[in-house]
């Protein structure tokens, strides 16, 4: 075979379903073995076995393939030229990186000889690259190619998954090699520390200092992050609290790792959590950490953080994470589902049955004095009430990605989440314009689900390109963006902690129809709802239509993301804003002491 083909036989015996990517000189033969293996190998209803979807730029068809690794829990798989091609899958590397989702991402390249001579389209990727993937590998020896690629797909899926780039030059795609159909690097180190991370497991002694310190406790919290999802361990969380009837609070990554709709629910916590899961947090006197990170959107001030908590137990598959911002009373490194089972199959032999009825009803307290609310006789859309709509409609049952900014963290607060990998966001990279590319690949990876976009009028032009993707394979996408004229989240702050001067966030000049520019990318089915009192009638019909829909909602401009915790404060120091009610008067002003944005 030659290099290319390769790499595309590989691709087929990972079980890759389909690819994204855009074309270029240096990535040639690899599409045309694609296109190859496609034509040569059709299923049988004659569709293609491995699609290789064309988006309108290389950063969208990053985030498609993230997109599809986040709903599907997959490794995603992007593929890519050289150069430009190449630096524009940066930002999804490095998001995926900071998300821990698993991307192999093939990057073509200038042939060996020209390596580091400013070639046509010649980028030094595997420098670019390495601070922002699991691993960069640079292919200079065509007899490890193969090896290298499986080793990728290992790498990218174990342990704690990040996405991993090969950097293949067009030389080596060209060579003619035996194709071995098995091996793999030997990365002796990395399969060491794995192996022992793998194989740990809790001891007799472990779970019984676990449980001495949970028997003890009065509100104990389950504080469960992204990595429930990653490691599919909501069904063993699930088994842990039926068992030992812990609250649940989850990160923004976090979100579907447990039913959002149960009554030991608080949903989201952190610096636009819901106001009865912070108070939760302040409430509590033990903490279980699961997956999670304790990171500067959660715990801004790890001593704050949990203050009242007599025992902070973690358990994770990264050991660097472990003491890294707060330091904890008990841990474990190693597979949660192994753990999470472990410990409730210890208490269950051991007849540990805690009361927490008082600490239930605490809870349940919580949720109704702290509910989230807004204003509701507003004769302006707020945006809260859209997406109230349709979730009303969806039931918990959507994929929902986002962009960043406001939009993103209403849909956080006002979507219900019944099961893991229906949420997909771009959390610690906070990056624009993730949204609709997300989306198409959350598409292609569940073609017969529900998958709407709610982006804003400020991240979706990051990448608008993508509509005509939606419509190029008529993918049925529901697209809402709530349009504010600007940039709300910047804007709130700048209202919250600069006076007011709304520097480079308005966008009142800008020029954009929005469904014009969705009608000129095919969509047949594009509104703008401007009238409160058209607002139920119309979500009904968006969601209705059998194909691409496009909706833009102007909503309030001032509506604000609340609750807030701000900069350098507690969660005792929340703001609730107008409409929540909040246990304490919080302080606004000039910015905390702080380097959070």
């Amino acid at each position: 075979m030659s290099g290319a083909d390769v790499i595309v036989q590989v691709f087929a015996d990972q079980g890759v379903e389909v690819m994204f990517g855009y074309s270029g000189g240096a990535i040639l033969p690899v599409y045309d073995a694609v296109f190859r293996y496609n034509a040569t190998h059709p299923k049988d209803n004659g569709d293609e076995p491995m699609p290789l979807i064309v988006p309108a730029n290389e950063q969208g068809a990053g985030f498609m393939a993230a997109g599809y690794a986040r709903a599907s829990g997959k490794v995603g798989v992007a593929v890519v030229t050289s150069g430009p091609g190449a630096t524009n899958m940066v930002t999804p590397v490095r998001d995926s990186m900071a998300d821990s989702i698993p991307l192999v991402v093939i990057c073509g390249q200038v042939s060996t000889v020209a390596i580091g001579s400013d070639a046509f389209q010649e980028a030094p990727i595997s420098n670019i690259m390495g601070a922002c993937a699991k691993h960069v590998f640079l292919v200079t020896d065509p007899a490890q190619l193969e090896a290298t690629l499986r080793t990728a797909f290992t790498l990218a899926r174990s342990g704690r998954p990040g996405p991993v780039v090969v950097d293949v030059p067009k030389d080596v795609q060209n060579t003619t090699l035996k194709f071995h159909g098995t091996g793999e690097l030997a990365l002796t180190g990395y399969r060491a520390r794995l192996r022992a991370v793998e194989q740990s497991a809790l001891s007799d002694a472990d779970c019984a200092a676990f449980f001495t310190a949970l028997m003890q406790a009065k509100r104990p919290l389950i504080y469960a992050g992204g990595g429930v999802i990653a490691a599919s361990a909501a069904t063993a969380l699930r088994a842990f609290v039926d068992t030992f009837g812990l609250p649940v609070t989850t990160t923004l990554m976090g979100l579907g790792g447990f039913d959002t709709t149960d009554p030991l629910a608080l949903h989201m916590l952190g610096m636009h959590g819901t106001a009865y899961a912070n108070y939760a947090v302040e409430d509590c006197d033990f903490m279980l950490t699961l997956g999670a990170r304790f990171d500067d959107r959660v715990a801004g001030v790890p001593d704050k953080f949990a203050p009242r908590a007599k025992f902070i137990a973690h358990i994770d598959i990264d050991p660097a994470e472990i003491g890294k911002v707060k330091s904890v009373h008990w841990h474990h490194v190693g597979p949660l589902v192994r753990a999470l089972e472990r410990l409730t199959s210890y208490g269950r032999a051991h007849g540990l049955q805690p009361a927490f009825d008082a600490w239930h009803t605490h809870v349940a307290e919580l949720k109704r004095m702290h509910a989230l609310n807004y204003d509701r006789s507003s004769a302006l859309i707020q945006p809260y009430a859209v997406l109230e709509a349709i979730n009303r409609h969806t039931d918990g049952r959507a994929i929902i990605s986002t962009g960043v900014g406001q939009h993103q963290m209403w849909a956080a607060q006002y979507f219900d989440f019944r099961a893991p990998r229906h949420w997909l966001t771009s959390g610690s990279m906070g990056t624009m314009g993730f949204g609709l590319p997300a989306a198409i690949g959350a598409q292609f990876a569940h073609p017969d689900k529900l998958v709407i976009d709610i982006d804003g009028d400020g991240s979706i032009r990051m990448n608008l390109g993508e509509l005509e993707t939606v419509t190029t394979y008529n993918l049925p996408i529901k697209v809402v963006v709530l349009n504010n004229v600007g940039d709300g989240m910047v804007r709130q702050w700048q209202k919250l902690y600069f006076k007011g001067r709304f520097a480079a966030s308005d966008k009142s000049l800008h020029k954009k129809d929005f469904v014009l520019a969705a009608q000129a990318d095919g969509f047949a089915w594009a509104q703008r709802l401007e009238r409160t009192e058209d607002l139920e009638a119309t979500i009904a019909a968006f969601l209705a239509f059998d194909g691409p829909a496009f909706l833009e909602v102007m909503i309030d401009p001032d509506a604000g993301v609340y609750p807030m915790v701000g900069p350098g404060a507690s969660y005792a120091q929340m703001i609730t804003g107008d409409f929540i009610a909040s246990r304490a008067v919080a302080v606004t002003g000039e910015a905390a002491p702080s380097n959070m944005f």
